[in-house]
Parts: C-alpha cells; sequence; structure tokens
C-alpha cells in the first residue's frame, strides 16, 4: 500500500562538544514524548559524519499521520500563548544548551517508501547512511522519484543501497528530493563509491537524470545509541 505518512526532516547544528548528549536528548527524552502526546513517530536520529557535510550536526526525521497529524502536531505546539508546549518547558531549556539552530522541511514520501514500522519489519538498517539532497527543475520531484523507482533502484540494491525513504519536499514547487539509503558495512560502502565512478550503469543512470536534476549532494550519516533501526523498537 502506498505511504500516507508526511515528515519532519531536521537538520540540526550542535554547539561544541555537545552531538552525544543531543542525540540522546532527542531519543530517549523526546521520542516517547512525541509519540505519546502527538503520534510523531521517530524514524531516526543521525550524526553526520563531518569528512562529508556540516558538523557537528545532526539529521532527525520524524513520521506523522498525514496532513492532518501535521496540523494535529502544529496545533499541539503553537496553541498556547507562549508558542510553545508548556510540557516540554524543561526540555526546550536543555535542547537550547546543546544546538544552535538548524534546518527544517516537510516531506511527502514517494508511495513506495516504506513507513518507519514496515522499515522495522524489514529489518532495513545500515552501520552507515547515504543522504542525498537532490535539487531539480521547477515541478519535476515527482517524476524523479518515479524514475528512481524504476531505473535507479535495481542497480542500486545490486550495489548494496537499501531505500529507507525517497521524499519529495513540500511547501515549495516539487524541486527537490530527499533520498536516504541504508548501507550494511563501511566496507560495502567503499564498493559503492567505487561503482559510482565506474560501473556504466550508474553513468547511464546520472545521464538520464540530468534531465531533471541540476544538482546534488550526499552526506554520510552513522545510527544514534537508540536509533528505532538500529535497536529495533520504536520510541
Amino acid at each position: 500500500m502506498a505511504n500516507e505518512k508526511v515528515y519532519i526532516h531536521e537538520l540540526v547544528e550542535v554547539i561544541g562538544h555537545n552531538r552525544a548528549a543531543y542525540m540522546r536528548h532527542m531519543t530517549a527524552n523526546w521520542g516517547r514524548i512525541a509519540r505519546e502526546e502527538r503520534n510523531m513517530l521517530c524514524v531516526g536520529v543521525w550524526a553526520t559524519v563531518g569528512s562529508t557535510g556540516s558538523w557537528p550536526q545532526t539529521v532527525n526525521l520524524w513520521e506523522l499521520d498525514g496532513w492532518r497529524g501535521m496540523a494535529a502536531n502544529f496545533r499541539h505546539e503553537f496553541s498556547h500563548a507562549v508558542l510553545q508546549d508548556p510540557s516540554l518547558e524543561r526540555w526546550w531549556a536543555e535542547a537550547a544548551s546543546l544546538r544552535r539552530g538548524g534546518l527544517d522541511r516537510l516531506l511527502v514520501p514517494a508511495p513506495y517508501t516504506p513507513t518507519l514500522q514496515e522499515a522495522l519489519a524489514a529489518g532495513i538498517r545500515g552501520e552507515v547512511y547515504s543522504h542525498e539532497l537532490v535539487f531539480l527543475a521547477p515541478g519535476t520531484a515527482p517524476s524523479y522519484l518515479s524514475m528512481l523507482e524504476q531505473e535507479w533502484m535495481p542497480h542500486a540494491s545490486r550495489l548494496g543501497l537499501q531505500l529507507l525513504g525517497a521524499y519529495r519536499s513540500a511547501m515549495s514547487d516539487a524541486s527537490e528530493a530527499v533520498v536516504v539509503w541504508a548501507i550494511d558495512t563501511w566496507e560495502r560502502w567503499a564498493d559503492v563509491q567505487v561503482a559510482m565512478e565506474q560501473d556504466p550503469a550508474v553513468e547511464q543512470w546520472r545521464v538520464r537524470a540530468r534531465a531533471l536534476v541540476r544538482d546534488w549532494r550526499s552526506t554520510l550519516l552513522v545510527d544514534s545509541p537508540l536509533n528505532p533501526l538500529r535497536t529495533g523498537t520504536v520510541l
């Protein structure tokens, strides 16, 4: 069945040496509250591998029950005079000491993207994850995600990439996609990198995709200790 969830994608800039503390604060201290109060499920909290992107940084991904679930989440957050959930006052205060800000996106999944429960059931997890931010011609994100499924995923699977999610950014002109792949080992990642430079099928995909793709950037992520995909348990 098609995935009808909607997602919040967060890029969070961490202060100094606080990345481990921030990731624990998000998972151990916020994950259960988010689920119980907002029906907002943590798909993952990952650390960015600094050699491949901004650092210190985390990527957080949350799953909600469609647009009405997202609206209920926003009402819960912003229906108070202080524009903040009073039950999270202490949580926010501690989080503020660990992070300096970030950039969020709302994401709509491609129909073939597994939900969190489906990903857990399928055993999707990696020692490392490839996080792709794809910049596209306006209006073409749905076409790109369809091409990804039909033309690239068979080759990606052959190389050892396991799809965690393929999404388009909402509230924009369908000009951006986010794709996350799980890779079982670092050695497999190295093999994938070699293939990216030498495999003819990869080059054919890149040539075809350039009809829509303006640019793309891949960074690497690693699990926080309490990540649901790592533990097999919903927070």
